[in-house]
């Protein structure tokens, strides 16, 4: 099936602003840069994903409007991209999601009429979630006639979207990045601009920001996690260890502090995954060149944790009172971990260059 343009609401997925953070920068002695994902139509990253997933099945005719029910697991983000999707392509989507789920979020895929099973408990081996949203989607697919799972942790139209987001970086800073941050969950993001950036030879290392607990890159510990959108109960299928130059773990405690330091110092009202990524430039920039280049990608806003992270009460049941940390260095999350720890990835260490050579640019991205 040929491709089509974009039309409506979908055309204005990506191209999202890159802000300077001057006052970070100034803090760090680096150059800090934030992709502004909440700027997508659907309030964050996952729209790019959900919309290149979608695309590709309707196009191949697993998605039918009208006839096929998608049905997906998700702690939020996604289940809102899907559903903002499948309320403007006339298709009925069943979202599983968990206890974590905000009631805002409830009431948004309500709002676009997505239908929502919420698991209320965790798998009892790993302690989280997922693993039963991943097996009540399997049982509702084999119940629903002409269902289609997109399946975001081994669909490759996941990352795929994100040779997008790292082009639009690239195109904006002619190259000169030298270290991406990238918040690692189904490893989507943190995939597609690591395939850009050896594509196109750029001389950025590439940092994947984990949980403490999670089991995507050897956390130090086993715990549970309180703050969803970074690290992952289940190894994902597209986990490539090698597309990460380094690995940082972030404690849920420090993804709070990230957060609220960087709405005190820069204004920015960011979800907890972008808390994460702060805490982790905190974390590397003592050994950092100054003046290095440093792009954040944060994929959501924090108007969907006022309740959580933006709540001094919810902080103050979890953590003790914690708000001297606002503005001072980022601390370790030793309130329920051990400190979070820094450790070098497969591929290179952050010193090490790369190539300038570039290739030739990615086909058009604006078609459907």
């Amino acid at each position: 099936m040929a491709a089509q343009p974009l039309k409506g609401i979908l055309a204005t997925v990506g191209d999202t602003p890159l802000v300077e953070l001057e006052r970070l920068s100034a803090d760090l002695g680096l150059r800090v840069l934030a992709k502004i994902e909440k700027f997508n139509p659907g309030g964050s990253i996952k729209d790019r994903s959900a919309l290149s997933m979608l695309r590709e099945a309707v196009r191949t005719g697993e998605v039918v409007p009208g006839r096929t029910t998608v049905i997906e697991s998700s702690s939020g983000n996604l289940a809102i991209g899907i559903a903002h999707i499948c309320r403007y392509l006339g298709v009925r989507f069943v979202c599983v999601v968990d206890a974590r789920t905000t009631e805002q979020n409830l009431a948004i895929l309500r709002a676009y009429g997505a239908e929502v099973e919420v698991v209320t408990e965790p798998d009892p081996v790993s302690g989280d979630y997922l693993p039963r949203r991943l097996r009540r989607v399997a049982e509702l697919a084999a119940a629903v006639p002409d269902s289609y799972v997109p399946g975001q942790y081994d669909n490759p139209f996941n990352p795929r979207a994100h040779l997008r987001t790292m082009r639009e970086i690239d195109e904006a800073l002619d190259g000169a990045v030298d270290y991406l941050f990238c918040a690692a969950g189904t490893t989507g993001t943190l995939g597609g601009c690591a395939a850009y950036v050896r594509e196109h030879a750029l001389p950025t290392t590439v940092v994947a920001v984990d949980a403490v607990g999670s089991r995507l890159f050897g956390s130090p510990v086993t715990c549970p996690r309180l703050i969803p959108g970074h690290g992952a109960a289940v190894v994902p299928a597209l986990l490539d260890p090698a597309a990460a130059d380094r690995v940082v773990h972030v404690g849920d405690l420090e993804s709070v502090v990230g957060c609220r330091r960087l709405v005190d110092r820069e204004a920015v009202l960011a979800g907890g995954s972008s808390g994460a990524l702060v805490a982790a430039l905190e974390k590397l920039a003592p050994e950092l060149p100054a003046g290095s280049c440093c792009v954040l990608i944060l994929p959501d806003g924090g108007d969907r944790y006022l309740d959580t992270i933006y709540s001094d009460a919810w902080v103050g049941r979890h953590f003790g009172d914690v708000a001297h940390l606002w503005s001072g260095p980022a601390a370790p999350d030793t309130a329920r971990t051990p400190p979070a720890t820094t450790v070098t990835g497969p591929a290179t260490t952050a010193t090490t260059a790369m190539p300038t050579q570039r290739r030739a640019p990615l086909v058009d991205h604006r078609t459907w």
